[in-house]
């Protein structure tokens, strides 16, 4: 998986979330703009039940959007559509383990959303794990995986990291881990995202993908900076605008973000998958699915 090449740290959802108030609907984007720090422990007091309060609306306005991605047999199918661009594969279960350095300056992906070692996600993944299974045998590369974030580094990995990623892969505890993380920082945010814009599970899939592949940060290249991009060319459906115009602006933007970090960088998740599934009208993603990645076709009937 190739990202921005931003490193986003731990706190970067968070303030992309904050986001949502100024560019989703039912956000505040409608209100007067306030200052955007003040002394006045009124004034704090105030902001924040604001922003309680925007949270809430937000809450109720996904909970009120049908399930979507999140449906279960639907969130199989995203799983399948992202491993077929990711590991060249519908069996994504078979994933777990998988781990190397592809060159694209964020040391190895690994894993079934492409954790990276150079992205923080990895490290965060691991972090985590070892607070529950201490004794894991990953726990002691934690120092190495600090010290290597943010970079394309493997000093302190190799030779043995990979092989421990393997064998840890192969416990179910570990495997619930990655998928919880993967919930977590890319499947959870994409599709809350997705419903506050008022996209259906096509949608949300196009969300997810470009999350998992560019990162949830608001640089240009990021999620949050291309979501902003397509803004300015088109409405979303909460907004009152067309589903698959607004789509079709957010993939033009995706995909130049991907030719801008790499001239010549095969595009055909974009162009033959998922700007396929847009233009045959097929908005709910429902099967049977026909599309192609890195000169592959796949099919789900």
């Amino acid at each position: 998986m190739k990202r921005s090449g931003v490193v986003w740290l731990a706190a970067v959802p968070v303030v992309a979330t904050a986001a949502v108030y100024l560019l989703g609907p039912g956000g505040s984007g409608d209100a007067p703009a306030g200052p955007a720090v003040s002394a006045s422990p009124n004034a704090r007091e105030a902001a924040k039940e604001r922003a309680e309060s925007e949270r809430a609306k937000d809450d109720a306005l996904v909970a009120s959007r049908p399930p979507g991605l999140a449906d279960p047999a639907k969130k199989e199918l995203a799983q399948q559509i992202l491993a077929s661009a990711e590991n060249s594969t519908l069996r994504w279960r078979e994933t777990y383990g998988s781990i190397e350095d592809l060159g694209d300056g964020v040391g190895y992906t690994a894993g079934i959303a492409g954790f990276c070692t150079g992205t923080h996600d990895l490290l965060t993944l691991v972090e985590s794990y070892t607070a529950d299974h201490p004794d894991n045998g990953l726990a002691a590369y934690l120092p190495a995986l600090r010290a290597v974030d943010g970079t394309d580094s493997h000093e302190g990995l190799d030779p043995g990291f990979t092989a421990a990623w393997q064998a840890e892969s192969r416990k179910p505890a570990f495997r619930a881990a990655q998928e919880a993380e993967r919930d977590r920082v890319y499947f959870d945010p994409a599709v809350r995202m997705a419903k506050l814009d008022g996209l259906g599970t096509l949608g949300q899939f196009v969300y997810y993908d470009a999350m998992v592949f560019h990162g949830p940060d608001a640089s240009p290249e990021g999620f949050y900076g291309m979501r902003e991009q397509a803004l300015r060319t088109a409405k979303t459906p909460g907004e009152g605008g067309n589903e698959k115009a607004y789509l079709e602006a957010f993939l033009d933007v995706r995909r130049a973000a991907m030719l801008a970090k790499e001239p010549g960088a095969d595009t055909s998740r974009v162009d033959t998958a998922q700007r396929r599934f847009l233009r045959e009208g097929n908005l709910t993603l429902d099967p049977p699915l026909t599309w192609a990645v890195y000169g592959e076709t796949y099919r789900i009937p």
